[in-house]
């Protein structure tokens, strides 16, 4: 899909994200990580039907993940001034768990940003931006990326078939759960040694590296890429210069600070939220251009 935020220029996208995900780890405040969070999840909605149903089936699994770092921040940490009470006669302070909460909703921020990263820059505008410069560093990136669902995918197929020779590891004792795991991995290593090394012999016959990478795709920027650029650079510069100066950022150790948010926090949490809607205003000018078509 090349309409909305997905049709600018492949290098505005990843400026955005990459200055997404910057902020995502500095402006570390309850307010700005929830905006942050809510402008990604409209994000998503607005990117199609099959990314909704993408998000609806890794959104529990995300939760999960983050929910696990602000659970077991406060059982590992035991830094902090407000003493909450004991378990296990260690010491739950109040900060511990504000830093938890803070981490949680950093990291689901992040890995929402990467679900619309991969649907905005998928495998040939990354290639386009980065195959120049570094062509192996970009191929090996985007192998690496592509692993864990390729492997589930294949995972799945080898299942399926084995189970018509009762080879499953959901039913049974455990050593034979044990074995029947151990037949899957062995088909999915031997399935993706053999593929791989296909690959490589298929680009070596094909002279990959050896000269300059072409594309068959050429992005050029225009007056609409230029503007979203600049205002999605000067945006980001202020609030990283509001992160220089104390402002969007929650102290909490060794003590917690008082909740204040003065004229330089509303200041820099106004830029911060103008920054995450022009991809949604992109995507709701596109949305108006089509329905007057």
């Amino acid at each position: 899909m090349s309409s909305g935020f997905g049709s600018l220029h492949p290098a505005v996208c990843f400026l955005y994200y990459v200055a997404a995900i910057l902020l995502a780890m500095l402006l570390l405040h309850p307010l700005f990580l929830a905006t942050l969070i809510l402008f990604v999840l409209l994000l998503n909605l607005l990117h199609g039907r099959a990314q909704r149903a993408r998000l609806l089936r890794t959104l529990p699994y995300y939760l999960l993940i983050c929910g696990s770092v602000a659970v077991l921040n406060p059982l590992f940490s035991h830094r902090g001034w407000y003493i909450l009470f004991y378990f296990m006669d260690q010491p739950v302070t109040l900060e511990a768990i504000l830093y938890g909460v803070i981490m949680m909703l950093s990291l689901l921020a992040i890995l929402l940003l990467f679900l619309s990263f991969q649907f905005i820059l998928p495998a040939d505008k990354f290639m386009y931006l980065f195959s120049a410069a570094a062509p192996k560093t970009s191929l090996l990136t985007l192998m690496t990326l592509r692993l864990v669902p390729l492997f589930l995918r294949r995972l799945r197929q080898i299942t399926i078939v084995q189970g018509t020779r009762r080879i499953d590891v959901r039913h049974g004792g455990l050593r034979k759960r044990l074995q029947d795991g151990m037949v899957l991995l062995r088909v999915l290593l031997m399935w993706s040694l053999e593929e791989a090394l296909q690959t490589a012999d298929s680009m070596k016959a094909r002279g990959y590296g050896t000269a300059r990478r072409s594309s068959y795709t050429v992005y050029r920027m225009d007056r609409r890429d230029w503007i979203v650029l600049l205002l999605l650079g000067l945006t980001a510069l202020g609030c990283c210069a509001g992160w220089r100066y104390g402002h969007g950022v929650l102290q909490i150790y060794p003590r917690l600070a008082p909740m204040t948010f003065n004229f330089g926090d509303s200041l820099c949490y106004g830029l911060f939220s103008f920054f995450l809607m022009i991809p949604i205003i992109v995507e709701g000018q596109e949305r108006m251009i089509w329905r007057k078509s």
